[in-house]
């Protein structure tokens, strides 16, 4: 309960929601043991081919452009977009900001980029699939082994605890594939 007296509604994903979706999510009771580390996901398809689609996607100076809550993507190594590559992720939710350390684990140009966030314990992969004439896009975010202790403590005290985070993650990542498919079919009609 609230304050104010009225229950606490949380946006928990179960069984049967795995995939967000602006139009697809629903409000549910909080659980005690809600699952902030499961697998989320956002998928669309995008009217260009997969190499069209990595021009964007593949440009990592660009993620800030398509995340709501990622403000800055920075190298910490030269040599650029490859895997074993360091970034620094400046975050922001309302007023707190807060970094993040990710390894590039994966990168296959046209096809997939994942990074291991090693402050929260989370990957995040891009893939992309061709359908035709288009592409396939999913995000998901697993969390291989489990939340991190301190990642935790940070939502937990911060960002409203690690269920709510993890909610407003994925509706986060349904916003991120929607302006990637905006930017690149507009860049394609351009």
């Amino acid at each position: 309960m609230t304050r104010s007296g009225h229950r606490r509604v949380a946006w928990c994903a179960t069984q049967d929601h795995r995939t967000a979706s602006a139009d697809r999510l629903w409000p549910v009771k909080a659980a005690p043991n809600a699952v902030a580390d499961r697998e989320l996901r956002a998928e669309t398809t995008i009217d260009a081919p997969a190499e069209v689609v990595w021009e964007v996607l593949g440009d990592v100076r660009r993620m800030p452009e398509l995340s709501p809550e990622l403000v800055r993507m920075i190298p910490l190594k030269k040599g650029g977009l490859r895997t074993g590559q360091w970034y620094l992720g400046v975050n922001k939710r309302k007023a707190v900001v807060w970094p993040t350390r990710s390894v590039v684990s994966e990168v296959a140009p046209g096809r997939t980029i994942a990074w291991d966030t090693r402050s929260s314990g989370a990957r995040w992969i891009w893939e992309l699939v061709p359908e035709g004439s288009g592409t396939r896009v999913v995000h998901r975010r697993p969390v291989p082994r489990r939340l991190t202790p301190l990642s935790r403590a940070f939502a937990a005290a911060f960002l409203g605890g690690t269920c709510g985070h993890a909610d407003e993650l994925e509706e986060g990542m349904a916003q991120s594939v929607a302006r990637l498919k905006q930017a690149v079919e507009a860049r394609n009609r351009g």
